[in-house]
C-alpha cells in the first residue's frame, strides 16, 4: 500500500485543488509503479507559513529575497 505525504503551505488551496492533487499522484503510482488505486493513501498537510524555512529563511523572507533578485535588471 503506497503512501504519499504532500506537504504546502497554508495559502488557501482549495478543496477542488487538492482532490486534483491526490487523483494525480495516484494516477501517477498506478501508470508508473502498477500500484493499486484502492490500496494508495495519499495525505495533504498544510503548513503555516511561520513554521517552514527555505534555505535558513522563514518562507516569506526567502520568496522577499527571491523576487528582489528577480527584480534587479
Amino acid at each position: 500500500m503506497p503512501t504519499v505525504n504532500i506537504k504546502i503551505t497554508r495559502e488557501g488551496a482549495t478543496p477542488e485543488q487538492k482532490a486534483e492533487l491526490i487523483a494525480g499522484v495516484t494516477d501517477l503510482l498506478q501508470r508508473v509503479l502498477d500500484k493499486n488505486p484502492a490500496t494508495t493513501v495519499v495525505t495533504i498537510d498544510e503548513v503555516e507559513l511561520e513554521n517552514w524555512g527555505i534555505g535558513g529563511l522563514p518562507v516569506r523572507d526567502y520568496r522577499a529575497a527571491q523576487a528582489a533578485k528577480a527584480a534587479k535588471p
